[in-house]
């Protein structure tokens, strides 16, 4: 389990081709909005305050992760083209991971231009605007909150399921895989288990997106909990 307790007011949004969703939270607790279409975003009063904190989270499938030591800074594009299918049109950035000694690499075009535009609505108390990020960034972030050795999380939307597993505090894998129905993804999550050893049954799953009843209800049959964060 993740113990949540928030002292500050604060917002995490998640931005897929799709569509949106965000997580508000202050002292009270948190609430969800659910996945929303795009048109949504302008009649939202949760998108037009200012937070303590910010998080703004795209859905992108080609990025790499990079141990820092072999990471050049001078060429992210040829580090990212040796995995991942970039256009010349493509904007590759890069941003450090330095729980796990890593770079990560990655292109901010799949998502179109519905995370700027958040970017330039949704901002911190003082002004700042927050810099979107890739969603294995923050699922990578989230992996010292999980008190269990087997740390499981995942992430399913526009047909790509992203998944991070980590042992304690060894990275066992961070990747995404085409998926174009949440049985696909569930196929790909159970192999990255089996090709790891790791039994379902005495581990816990961690989403960070929406599952519907019936797809949780799916996990559940084979996890021992699974968990909406």
């Amino acid at each position: 389990m993740i113990d949540l307790q928030y002292k500050k007011t604060g917002i995490s949004i998640q931005v897929g081709l799709s569509g949106y969703s965000f997580k508000v939270y202050d002292a009270d607790g948190c609430t969800s909005s659910g996945w929303l279409a795009p048109e949504r975003l302008f009649s939202s009063s949760q998108m037009q305050k200012r937070y303590d904190e910010v998080e703004i989270s795209m859905f992108t499938h080609k990025f790499t992760l990079v141990p820092s030591q072999f990471h050049n800074p001078i060429e992210p594009r040829t580090i990212l083209e040796e995995v991942a299918d970039v256009l010349f049109e493509d904007n590759v950035e890069t941003v450090a991971v330095p729980q796990f000694a890593s770079v990560l690499v990655y292109s901010d075009s799949v998502g179109g231009s519905l995370p700027r535009v958040i970017s330039e609505m949704v901002m911190q108390t003082d002004g700042t605007k927050v810099r979107p990020l890739p969603e294995v960034w923050y699922m990578l972030s989230v992996l010292e909150q999980i008190g269990e050795y087997n740390k499981i999380v995942a992430s399913y939307m526009d047909g790509w399921l992203y998944l991070v597993i980590a042992q304690g505090r060894t990275l066992m894998l961070c990747n995404a895989f085409a998926a174009p129905d949440f049985t696909t993804a569930e196929y790909f999550l159970f192999l990255a288990m089996k090709k790891l050893q790791l039994n379902p049954e005495m581990s816990s799953v961690y989403f960070r997106t929406p599952l519907d009843g019936e797809e949780e209800m799916s996990l559940y049959r084979y996890f021992k909990s699974v968990e909406q964060i």
